[in-house]
């Protein structure tokens, strides 16, 4: 039992020497979401607390990022979110894609399913209340209409 233990600590400490990259891509603020929609300052700081780590060029990694396998976790949310919808490069997306990423939003944020539950577990900041939920999808549908 004792060399498993020691066995594992080495593996841990191994692994610390496998960095994610932490690097944020460069972008034109020209680009970003909230520059171009210009939301109001209530529905732009919801946007940057509970979306923006994952979904943007503007990523704050948490101390936790620094620790693997956790690091791992957390870079691989980051790669997936900016997959999905990158607000850093809003002002490239042609309007069909962001029409449907907008309904997107509105889904998501409705059925609760983002942010993510696992995310809000280490960043109690990003839970949304329900007013804060109903602030940014009636504002989200007010952009969807307007596009």
């Amino acid at each position: 039992m004792k060399y498993f233990f020691l066995i594992l600590l080495a593996i841990f400490i191994i692994i610390q020497f496998f960095r994610i990259d932490r690097s944020v891509p460069e972008y034109k603020k020209a680009n970003d979401f909230i520059a171009i929609e210009e939301p109001p300052e209530a529905v732009a700081h919801i946007l940057v607390k509970a979306c923006y780590d994952c979904h943007s060029n503007q990523t704050v990694y948490p101390w936790y990022s620094e620790i693997a396998p956790v690091s791992w976790w957390v870079a691989g949310h980051i790669e997936r979110g900016r997959e999905h919808l990158n607000y850093s490069t809003w002002g490239e997306q042609p309007l069909k894609r962001k029409k449907h990423k907008l309904e997107d939003m509105i889904e998501e944020v409705e059925e609760g399913e983002m942010p993510l539950p696992s995310y809000t577990l280490a960043h109690w900041k990003a839970s949304l209340t329900a007013e804060e939920k109903t602030a940014l999808i009636n504002w989200l549908r007010k952009v969807n209409f307007d596009l």
